[in-house]
């Protein structure tokens, strides 16, 4: 059996799920979500316990046992507490900042750059080098943030442009003479 797959999923106080066929409804006090159930895999909740078990030893089927077990985690923790990705700001004149919901960029352009926020998704400057994603869902706080950091990625030479705060760039040495 998967490792990932087979341990439960906790479900706090005040998290609320409905199992139906094919999907599994997550409500909690920052929102709710759904969770698509693949094939091959089934999810029971024991003890208020949410349990993925897989129908046979096939490939595909071990394949989604990990992964849905993944999800409904992800799924209950973002309901509870949320995610974040916090994405800082390298170079000589490049900042952030707030406009209304939409987060302005200036980096190195002739213009400035307006990204707007998805449904859920919600951004935070603290400060003109610091940008902080956050919302519910893991994949679309990951996506935004992706969306960000593509505009001006990390160049290797200076280390200019966006990247995310755990992010190590790697850094070529310039032309000699």
């Amino acid at each position: 059996m998967s490792r990932i797959g087979r341990a439960p999923v906790e479900v706090p106080n005040g998290v609320n799920v409905e199992l139906s066929d094919r999907s599994i409804k997550v409500t909690g006090p920052r929102g709710e979500l759904t969770v698509p159930i693949g094939r091959g895999v089934r999810v029971e909740q024991e003890d208020g316990n949410l349990v993925v078990q897989r129908n046979s030893d096939a490939p595909p089927d071990r394949a989604m046992h990990g992964l849905t077990r993944s999800l409904l985690h992800n799924a209950v923790t973002g309901v509870t507490d949320g995610f974040t990705r916090t994405l800082n700001i390298a170079g000589v004149g490049y900042r952030a900042a707030l406009q209304g919901r939409d987060v302005n960029l200036q980096v190195g352009y002739s213009h400035p750059v307006a990204i707007a926020p998805r449904e859920g998704i919600e951004f935070e400057v603290p400060n003109a080098t610091t940008i902080i994603v956050r919302g519910n869902d893991k994949q679309q706080v990951g996506q935004m943030a992706a969306e960000i950091r593509k505009v001006r990625p990390p160049e290797p030479y200076k280390g200019k442009g966006i990247r995310y705060s755990d992010e190590q760039v790697r850094r070529k040495v310039g032309k000699a003479g």
